[in-house]
């Protein structure tokens, strides 16, 4: 294996020597790894990750935050007479007991404990899965409910904030830092279109209607664990961005990704539209396992989120394009543009159909 990675694996308090690392290419933003580790007692897993700081600027931060709605989660999965080794993420801490590892390049690492026989999927293979990956998004939020929300830190601010998202997409357009704006005429427009929609949650949450909530922000469907046996939603990963906020945007999040008929990079757009089955069994598990948690109003404007989320990534997506793609990790040239495309190509569809979108959230409450 990567001598440089086995040596990094020993400054954590893991079972044996690492043998083997097999690379995890999910994910847009941090370098993962499957760690291997051989004793007498047998082999045991680990996964390791580089944290991203470009993205996260305070990856102690990130940490905090980690270990503390891990540790949190764990005392409720206790409680309830579940499996916290396998219903939520375990920190293996560092030789010198923080929860992280800096190197010499000055570069954070962590490790969690590998959990076996569950799986990350990156499209939906069965839908019904889809409705127990939208339970298990609600359950995350429902048990999160009693957590001390001031705590915890913004590990990436504004991030969900859209019409801040609008603006800094429009003032790069402006930019046309990389000289990419003319490539991306027909993807502006739209954004421009739906400009006036951006601030239509946050004045509600201006307002009183909609509070914050301890939100987990990158709602996608391969953040959720599905057990392998039972097809259950079994945990939640990827917990950097978990702070306060919205509930329509963990749900809208999800919904965009997911119930989309095609991936987040498909090239030929038309295959990409919502699916309404999708959106329904998530939908009935995301709401049906908040338990009451949610007001009444968080409900009704959940399609919203999903409307909103689906055009904030894709500003997000075109923006790091015409900057020179700094932010999410390609694998093509306009990669990013690519994403783009289809996130607003998604919109449009999800503008097309939001009379529905209402209307069965409606059926759920």
């Amino acid at each position: 294996m990567d001598p440089r990675l086995a040596a990094i694996v020993r400054n954590f308090t893991v079972c044996g020597d690492p043998v083997e690392t097999v690379s995890i290419d999910t994910g847009h933003i941090n370098s993962t790894f499957c760690v291997t580790c051989a004793s007498d007692g047998g082999t045991h897993r680990y996964t390791l990750q580089k944290i991203n700081k470009y993205v996260f600027k305070q990856p102690e931060q990130v940490m905090v935050n980690i270990c503390a709605v891990t540790e949190f989660l764990r005392r409720k999965i206790e409680a309830a007479g579940g499996d916290p080794a396998r219903e939520t993420l375990t920190v293996v801490p560092a030789r010198d007991g923080k929860s992280f590892f800096v190197d010499e390049d000055g570069e954070y690492w962590r490790m969690y404990l590998f959990i076996d026989g569950a799986r990350t999927y990156d499209t939906v293979v069965d839908p019904q899965h889809l409705y127990h990956a939208g339970a298990a998004f609600g359950r995350f939020q429902t048990q999160l409910a009693d957590f001390p929300i001031a705590t915890l830190y913004e590990t990436i601010p504004n991030f969900h904030n859209t019409p801040k998202r609008f603006a800094d997409f429009f003032a790069g357009v402006e930019a046309d830092v990389c000289g990419r704006a003319a490539k991306a005429g027909p993807e502006i427009a739209v954004l421009k279109k739906f400009a006036p929609l951006a601030d239509f949650l946050t004045e509600k949450q201006a307002g009183g209607l909609l509070p914050l909530r301890v939100t987990h922000n990158d709602t996608k469907y391969n953040n959720i664990m599905i057990d392998e046996t039972t097809g259950l939603g079994l945990c939640v990963i990827d917990l950097d961005t978990v702070m306060p906020g919205l509930a329509a945007y963990d749900y809208g999040d999800a919904i965009r990704f997911a119930a989309s008929t095609a991936a987040e990079d498909e090239t030929d757009l038309s295959r990409v539209s919502l699916d309404m089955d999708l959106f329904q069994r998530f939908t009935a598990g995301f709401v049906g396992a908040i338990d009451g948690f949610l007001s009444d109003k968080e409900i009704e404007l959940l399609p919203y989120g999903a409307l909103l989320m689906t055009l904030e990534v894709g500003s997000r997506f075109l923006l790091d394009y015409l900057e020179g793609d700094k932010y999410f990790r390609i694998h093509r040239p306009e990669h990013n543009l690519e994403r783009a495309r289809t996130q607003l190509t998604l919109a449009l569809d999800m503008e097309r159909r939001f009379g529905e979108m209402n209307d069965f959230v409606r059926k759920c409450r």
